[in-house]
């Protein structure tokens, strides 16, 4: 039923932007948005004034929109799936509200649904975002707005990964992208505190109470095959910051694709994850690796054979190490995979990883082409029962 809804979602948003017109309604026409004349102050925990927007100050606000994130913000319209240009924006930032340029939500909690529209596990601060019920369309459904302005911005969903397991959806249309450290001091907030004085001014002796606790990171590096499939269902799992192809454990400085390939440098294609610990563990990024590659392949995957294609974990760590033949010997007492042995590779002790060349990276994500393996995480973090995630 999930799907079915999507599609008729996505068939009304593109009827709707068929008849929509090229330019914003007249100025005399009514918002969807309706707030108190005279709001009560409010100031969130990052610092923002997030009083409710008087109607005047909304329609002064979006009178300087496109007709796309007019129609979409103020007409709770929506984008047609997979059209959105941040969907597929790996950059580190800010989202912000497009119309009064609130901070929604983080690339921290960035991830990829698959349903077309941009999704986030949480937002920056709770009291930016408001809810409210939908019953368009012929369902029930928790539509998000922007706190401060009332902005459309899609819905929020009980079928997102861990911590929440919300998932907010939102249309690319709603949102405008700040590369991290370029979010603005807020224009609408006075005397600001926190992230509204912008994320210059977290840099300077004053406001370093109200700067962001630094982040853990954690790296390991897995072969499992093509480096493009292998990186690109790391590059979507919840808790992992990068994902980057290249190679390891071979004998020679900053080898080729070439060289590689004309097996004489001993490397294996590899792709380096750098995760974060708290949102998803080693022992969650070896499940959902050996279920991306067939680990009974020795030096092939499918079509793919040489040593280059060798199923390894180049651990950082004795802990890694360990976790790697545990997790190993679990799964051939199991028999995971009948009688095949696994012939993965533990590798302890210092190697060098050497990035791949530029046209390998996000090799999936830019060309479309499918490769090796299928999403394992919704398995791992036990989502896989659950129907179909639901469109805007």
């Amino acid at each position: 039923m999930r799907i079915a809804s999507a599609i008729l979602c996505s068939i009304a948003a593109l009827a709707c932007a068929a008849a929509s017109a090229c330019t914003p309604p007249e100025p005399g026409s009514t918002p969807m948005t309706a707030k108190p004349t005279k709001p009560t102050p409010a100031r969130s925990q990052s610092g923002y004034d997030v009083t409710p927007l008087s109607r005047e100050k909304v329609k002064e606000l979006a009178s300087k929109l496109d007709p796309e994130a007019y129609r979409v913000t103020q007409n709770a319209g929506t984008e047609p799936a997979f059209c959105g240009n941040l969907l597929d924006n790996k950059k580190q930032g800010t989202y912000a509200c497009v119309v009064c340029g609130l901070p929604l939500f983080s690339s921290e909690h960035k991830f990829n649904s698959g349903t077309g529209w941009p999704s986030f596990y949480a937002p920056v601060d709770p009291a930016h975002v408001s809810e409210k019920s939908d019953t368009s369309h012929g369902m029930v459904r928790d539509e998000i707005n922007c706190a401060r302005c009332g902005a459309h911005l899609g819905h929020v969903f009980d079928d997102g990964p861990r911590p929440t397991g919300l998932r907010y959806c939102l249309n690319s249309a709603s949102l405008r992208f700040y590369d991290k450290g370029a979010l603005p001091a807020d224009a609408l907030t006075k005397d600001p505190t926190g992230l509204a004085r912008g994320e210059a001014a977290a840099t300077t002796a004053d406001s370093k109470k109200d700067a962001p606790m630094p982040e853990t990171t954690m790296t390991a590096y897995f072969a499992g095959g093509c480096f493009w499939g292998v990186e690109h269902w790391f590059s979507v799992c919840p808790g992992v910051k990068d994902a980057v192809s290249g190679y390891m454990g071979g004998k020679t400085d900053s080898p080729t694709y070439r060289q590689v390939c004309e097996h004489g440098t001993g490397h294996a294609e590899v792709v380096k994850v750098v995760f974060d610990p708290s949102k998803v563990s080693f022992k969650q990024l070896l499940q959902g690796f050996f279920m991306i590659h067939d680990p009974t392949q020795l030096n092939r995957q499918g079509p793919d054979v040489g040593d280059q294609y060798r199923s390894a974990v180049f651990c950082t760590s004795a802990e890694q190490a360990k976790a790697t033949r545990d997790y190993i010997a679990e799964l051939t007492a199991a028999k995971a995979f009948g009688n095949k042995p696994i012939v993965t590779q533990v590798v302890e002790g210092t190697t060098t990883f050497w990035p791949a060349e530029d046209y390998h990276q996000d090799y999936v994500d830019r060309t479309g082409r499918a490769c090796h393996g299928s999403n394992p995480w919704p398995a791992v973090f036990g989502t896989a029962a659950k129907p179909a995630a639901a469109g805007h």
